[in-house]
């Protein structure tokens, strides 16, 4: 770890949006779902909700460039409990498809908390998701197609919320609680210390400005004695 990645670490999770989601709804290509992410991360989106009917449904490292690392990927069931999750944190839940009702989504107000669902390519998000979603938002398309591959339309969509939140400022303050950014800061820069740690139930030890442990003589002991 040098201090200048440590840095960049620092300064990329300083950046993570707690309030700016995405929900996939039943998600059946990890090429798909691995090309979410790495826009996901590339926009600062700190969670990802996925209902993965299969559970043999994996990232990939090529598509994705490891950007799954860098973002919370959490699985459900059905689609009704990962909209639950987001609703309790008081995200309006935007669903891509197109519908009657449907705005085109750069109408939308991405500075509010919210979450973007998105369905398969060949049927979109499902009935369940469109009923629970607060509303319905599209790509404008003018050619044959009336729609695009849907880690095309997630890029879209999050691009602009990102262009929406930088203008507003939302970039330039940490969201994350304290404790948490320093948790989650440990685990990025230093993965298998944290999980040393964590087998043996200990708390993680603090970090300089550069990044390196500070260790404490508990520390130091159980370290010696899990290795030994």
């Amino acid at each position: 770890m040098t201090p200048e990645r440590f840095r960049k670490l620092t300064s990329i999770l300083q950046r993570r949006q707690l309030d700016l989601s995405v929900v996939m709804d039943k998600v059946h290509k990890g090429h798909n779902l691995s090309a979410v992410i790495r826009t996901c991360d590339a926009v600062g989106v700190f969670n990802v909700h996925a209902v993965t009917p299969d559970p043999m449904v994996r990232t990939s490292k090529y598509i994705s460039s490891g950007s799954s690392k860098w973002v919370n990927l959490h699985r459900y069931d059905h689609i009704t409990q990962a909209v639950d999750v987001v609703k309790r944190q008081n995200m309006r839940v935007y669903a891509a498809h197109l519908t009657d009702s449907a705005r085109d989504f750069r109408q939308i107000d991405f500075t509010q908390p919210c979450a973007i669902m998105l369905g398969t390519e060949l049927f979109g998000v499902s009935h369940d998701g469109l009923d629970l979603a607060d509303e319905h938002i599209i790509v404008p398309m003018l050619g044959m197609i009336d729609s695009l591959n849907v880690s095309v339309a997630a890029a879209l969509i999050l691009f602009e919320a990102q262009r929406q939140r930088l203008t507003a400022g939302f970039y330039d303050r940490q969201q994350l609680a304290q404790t948490d950014f320093d948790k989650t800061l440990f685990e990025w820069a230093h993965p298998s210390l944290a999980e040393f740690y964590t087998r043996k139930g200990l708390a993680y030890p603090a970090l300089d400005e550069d990044g390196e442990v500070l260790e404490s003589e508990a520390h130091i002991h159980a370290r010696l004695k899990g290795s030994s």
